[in-house]
């Protein structure tokens, strides 16, 4: 704790006189609370020291509720308004500086509270000038006319208070005598004992050991550690050829059979600079124990004297000094990474308090006791919605898991478990088991501790409202809040268990307007705006005439259950997270064909998974959209079928009759020749199907395996995936469906020709068109050289399957539709694929299920967004 209060002079003196330059440490993140009469300076010191943002005046808010910073009538109301600004930046984690008097303990004592509330350090700095230099300011400043007592009665207030700033609670205390010494300070900015952000890693983040030495030198050695030994052998030290960092999540002590073999190598590391330590329940109380304080002996405490007790004196000052310097919690990689011994909520990371000290060596309790009389811990990793990962032990668990962005390494080593290494970023861990139980446990590591168990799936608040989702490839996007409403009624009502649900496929923004006689899409535009954009080669591939569905497949029942937490053989969904067939059946029958074919493909061994999850359509049309088959488009081309004819027939009657029909006779002929053929347009897509009979499932994309976001890769690999897949389909009952393709280079006349009239012989042939893609699949650029995301894909698609889109006489108003306006669509395909690219970086990086279904749930929101349906 600092205390300057040196007495230096008061005058500014002769410059020979002057003080040199006095440094004021205040950490990164704490509350500065000027003190100081009127005119002492307080203000030309914030000004001089710190940032204009970081300052916030009583005058100031004075001013914002009554117009005059003068009028001390509106004091209470500017001091409310000053406290919840504080408030507002000390939660956000900002360096804060109160310009005020403070010169008496109740206002101080607010501000101390606030700073105690948001676990950040209350600083004083004391303006402490003599009493005529500030009453001679004051004269000079005609705003600041006070009655004659006001700076003397000030002064004795300043006075009172400079012994009992410590006892207020003030962490730090400097002040300044006299106007050179104030003016000759320097503010210096520190950093918090707990900012380690800079060290990035690679970690390898250790559980509780518990005098383990055996088990713990074989973990080290498993994760690729050298060994250094003393002369008597003992390991003292250890090193990493890659340059990887221990991290030891505290508990070293206690209850095993070499806590000092323990201490001996973690203070070694430690002292050289190569792992780095929290201290554990554990170590705190026997370092109390250490430094002659009462505690009660238990919990293995014992096991730790008996062993210290025949070290030397000196080694045992050096564990007294090591387990003092112990610092709560770390916050690492950029404040990616969050350790301490048991637990720490999102509003501790970097604090510091007491109460945050405490969280991190015990945890939270609920205030009941279990049938062991052991406190019932607080869940609060079921609750965690933090982006750190937050590392711990303490409560021993049988295996270690991932819970919603959190993992307890504690593994149980002394009860006969097992010693666990979270290799970071890698997130694998890595276990060696107890060479025996060397200490019976109280209670027998349960099953319901924080890191053996699910943990809360899903919270309202996690998709309820406005929310902006952060995406790697485009930044912020922002969900209305009557977007996310709707998207929670389809959610909640009709979508599959969140926890299968780990993508929604992207909507598709159509090629640019043709202005070509007779169409209103064609490949050309596709060729030149990738062209364009910069991208050389892409991808043509067949669009399918059937419906967009996303397929889940496992290994085996146990696989889905051990990845996704549900048993079963997988799922298939379709755009809004339906389940798309009708019956478990069914649906099995069709995931055990695609799991035999990935089996006989070597899908599964080469990508190194037990799942996959792939981009398809499924096949026919007629399979999902039956009901809108039948009421929208078969009872159009019904009506004109038996309307139609009759007119046409009374029409010619009429012109046989001499009456002057001719030009309505032949607008109607085409109009039912438009009808007919819309109705061969739209019986395309519908054939009768029986189980697998009929059925056709069309991969194209192989959107992700364990630890992989695979849909970045190139559409080549993709398709090759696809062709092996479908050739190990069964040859007697094929399902699996190959997508035709064709490569096209962009600025190759003769290739950009071949593209034009593969399309125009697949819709020639009744199909439905193509997409375009760029060959490696995710591009940025643009043209322009923007540096934006270009479309990862437009469909092209043909005149007859337009007709079903527009209408049996589209092709009458292409003028019109000409105007469409494609702008909002191609916005939403962007943002609704860089969200489907953010889950999928979220389920390979094994992030919580609610990091997941953030991005996936805002899929389903953006399809809110009121957007012609025909585009």
């Amino acid at each position: 704790m600092t205390d300057d209060t040196d007495t230096s002079s008061t005058d500014a003196g002769t410059p020979a006189e002057r003080p040199s330059t006095r440094s004021l440490p205040v950490t990164d993140v704490s509350l500065v609370v000027l003190v100081g009469t009127s005119g002492s300076g307080k203000s030309t010191f914030a000004r001089r020291h710190f940032r204009p943002t970081e300052v916030v005046s009583s005058d100031f808010c004075r001013g914002l509720v009554a117009d005059d910073e003068n009028d001390q009538s509106a004091s209470a109301d500017a001091f409310d308004v000053l406290h919840y600004i504080v408030g507002k930046r000390l939660a956000a984690g900002r360096l804060t500086v109160v310009d005020a008097t403070n010169v008496q303990p109740e206002s101080r004592k607010q501000l101390v509270k606030l700073a105690r509330d948001h676990d950040v350090l209350p600083v004083a700095i004391v303006l402490d000038l003599p009493q005529e230099v500030c009453v001679e300011r004051n004269k000079a400043r005609p705003d600041r006319q006070f009655a004659a007592h006001v700076i003397p009665r000030q002064q004795r207030e300043l006075r009172r208070s400079l012994r009992g700033l410590e006892r207020e609670g003030f962490r730090k205390v400097h002040i300044l005598r006299g106007v050179a010494e104030a003016e000759a300070a320097e503010v210096v900015t520190e950093k918090r004992y707990n900012d380690l952000r800079e060290l990035t890693g690679p970690f390898d983040i250790v559980g509780d050991i518990h005098g383990c030495r055996s088990e713990l030198e074989t973990l080290l050695t498993t994760l690729g550690y050298t060994l250094a030994r003393d002369e008597r052998g003992r390991p003292v030290d250890a090193v990493h050829p890659e340059g990887r960092t221990p991290v030891f999540v505290g508990d070293l002590v206690d209850r095993g059979p070499d806590s000092p073999g323990v201490l001996r190598l973690v203070m070694g590391m430690v002292e050289a600079g190569h792992a780095i330590c929290v201290p554990g329940n554990h170590e705190n109380k026997l370092g109390r124990w250490m430094d002659g304080r009462k505690v009660t002996v238990s919990h293995g405490l014992q096991e730790s004297i008996d062993q210290l007790a025949e070290e030397s004196e000196e080694f045992r000052a050096r564990v007294r000094a090591f387990m003092r310097g112990l610092v709560s919690h770390y916050l690492l990689d950029g404040g990616n990474l969050v350790v301490c011994h048991a637990g720490l909520p999102e509003k501790y990371h970097g604090r510091n308090s007491g109460r945050v000290r405490s969280h991190a060596l015990y945890g939270d309790t609920t205030g009941e006791t279990d049938e062991y009389g052991l406190p019932v811990r607080y869940p609060w990793a079921e609750e965690y919605r933090g982006r750190a990962l937050v590392v711990y032990g303490h409560t021993p668990v049988p295996t270690a898991s991932f819970v919603n962005n959190t993992i307890c390494l504690d593994t149980g080593c002394v009860f006969g478990g097992s010693l666990t290494a979270l290799r970071y970023p890698e997130r694998e861990l890595v276990t060696v088991e107890a060479e025996q139980e060397w200490y019976a446990p109280v209670r027998p590591m349960h099953t319901d501790a924080p890191g053996a168990r699910e943990g809360r799936p899903l919270d309202l608040q996690d998709v309820a409202g406005r929310r902006i989702v952060e995406t790697a490839q485009h930044g912020r996007v922002s969900i209305r809040e009557e977007n996310a409403a709707a998207a929670l009624e389809v959610m909640s009502r009709f979508a599959l268990d969140p926890r299968l649900l780990a993508y929604l496929p992207p909507t598709m923004a159509p090629v640019a307007t043709s202005r070509r006689e007779g169409f209103l899409e064609h490949p050309e535009e596709a060729f030149l705006g990738y062209r364009n954009d910069g991208v050389q080669q892409v991808i043509c591939e067949e669009k399918h005439m059937g419906s967009r569905a996303v397929v889940l497949v496992a290994r085996d029942a146990a696989a889905l259950e051990r990845r996704f937490g549900l048993a079963g053989s997988g799922a298939i969904w379709t755009r809004t997270g339906r389940a798309f067939l009708n019956g478990q059946e069914l649906t099995d029958a069709v995931l055990e064909r695609l799991r035999a074919a990935a089996e006989r493909a070597g899908l599964f061994e080469e990508l190194g998974t037990d799942w996959l999850l792939l981009d398809a359509e499924l096949m026919p049309w007629s399979l999902k959209a039956v009901e809108l088959l039948r009421r929208q488009y078969a009872a159009v081309g019904a009506a004109a079928g038996a309307a139609l004819p009759e007119a046409l027939a009374a029409l010619e009657l009429g012109a046989a009759r001499g009456l002057p029909l001719d030009e309505l006779i032949g607008r109607q002929r085409q109009r039912s020749a438009d009808a007919a053929a819309f109705t061969v347009a739209y019986r395309r897509y519908c054939w009768p199907t029986e189980g697998l009979t009929g059925l056709r499932l069309a991969p194209f994309q192989v959107l992700a395996a364990e630890g992989a976001n695979l849909a970045v890769r190139s559409h080549d690999e993709h398709l090759g995936w696809i062709d092996r897949l479908v050739a190990a389909d069964d040859p007697a009952a094929p399902i699996l469906h190959r997508t035709g393709r064709l490569l096209v280079d962009t600025s190759d006349a003769a290739s950009v020709a071949a593209g034009v009239a593969w399309w125009e012989e697949l819709t020639g042939a009744g199909g439905e068109g193509m997409v375009v893609k760029p060959l490696a699949s995710l591009v940025r650029g643009g043209a322009g050289g923007r540096g934006g995301l270009v479309q990862p894909g437009v469909k092209v698609r043909g005149r007859e399957y337009l007709r079903i889109i527009y209408g049996p006489d589209y092709t009458e108003h292409l003028s019109e539709l000409r105007q469409r306006s494609l702008g909002h669509k191609r916005s939403l395909a962007l943002r609704e694929y860089a969200l489907g690219l953010e889950a999928l970086d979220r389920l390979a990086g094994a992030e919580p299920l609610w990091r997941v279904h953030e991005a996936v749930f805002a899929v389903l929101a953006l399809e809110s967004e009121p957007v012609d349906p025909r585009l």
